[in-house]
């Protein structure tokens, strides 16, 4: 499979450049089902979309230093609608409903897997999804699905391995080689990748002015 990727000049050799993103500004603006209802302004949007407990919420909340921008819970699958919240005035970050609802009906699941495609079908200023996957976990089959139906429907994407501080650096290294692997057989490179830990802050710097970077590329489009 072909990658739709955005080059990143800041980024070299695994680091990118001193200067960062600083977050001014995170708000929330609206939360709905309905892709017609979503902001209108032609700001970039960033589409942060996981498995259920994949630790979402909290990572999301990590990058914006804000303790309670997006809700946490104890309880996966908590997010059930699209949410926009504008960061620094000049583009928004969308929190989505997790792919593995696990305590939804069926029908419920029936009605986020219509928004959340119609979402990603329509929305005309998405400019990129960061698909969160566990890096504790060895590949999984609905991870690799919905990474592959995001690409037949020519949307970009990268990935954040997420809960990185609940291994040993071997054993990080190890499931996202094997991530590596997984992906290879049917891809034609890895996508681009972040690791995150959402309790040690680790991946925000990178993660951030990668945004700011894709920012840039868009508005000179």
């Amino acid at each position: 499979m072909n990658l739709i990727k955005f080059s990143s000049p800041g980024y070299k050799n695994g680091n990118f450049n001193p200067k960062k993103m600083q977050i001014k500004s995170a708000e929330f603006v609206v939360s709905n089902t309905n892709v017609d209802k979503c902001p209108k302004d032609r700001l970039p949007e960033y589409a942060f979309i996981g498995r259920s407990n994949v630790g979402k919420s909290s990572l999301i909340n990590m990058l914006m230093q804000r303790k309670h921008l997006a809700k946490t819970s104890g309880r996966p699958g908590k997010t059930q609608l699209i949410n926009h919240f504008i960061i620094n005035k000049n583009w928004y970050l969308v929190d989505l409903p997790g792919y593995g609802y696990a305590r939804v009906s069926k029908s419920n699941k029936k009605v986020f897997q219509k928004f959340i495609t119609q979402y990603f079908k329509n929305r005309q200023q998405l400019v990129l999804a960061f698909v969160l996957i566990d890096s504790r976990l060895e590949p999984q089959k609905i991870d690799l699905e919905f990474m592959e139906w995001l690409s037949e429907n020519q949307i970009p994407f990268s990935i954040i391995f997420t809960k990185s501080d609940k291994l040993k650096p071997n054993a990080l290294k190890r499931n996202i080689d094997a991530y590596s692997i997984k992906m290879l057989e049917s891809w034609e490179e890895m996508p681009h990748y972040f690791v995150s830990s959402s309790s040690k802050g680790t991946g925000r710097d990178g993660l951030l002015n990668y945004i700011a970077d894709v920012n840039l590329q868009v508005n000179d489009l």
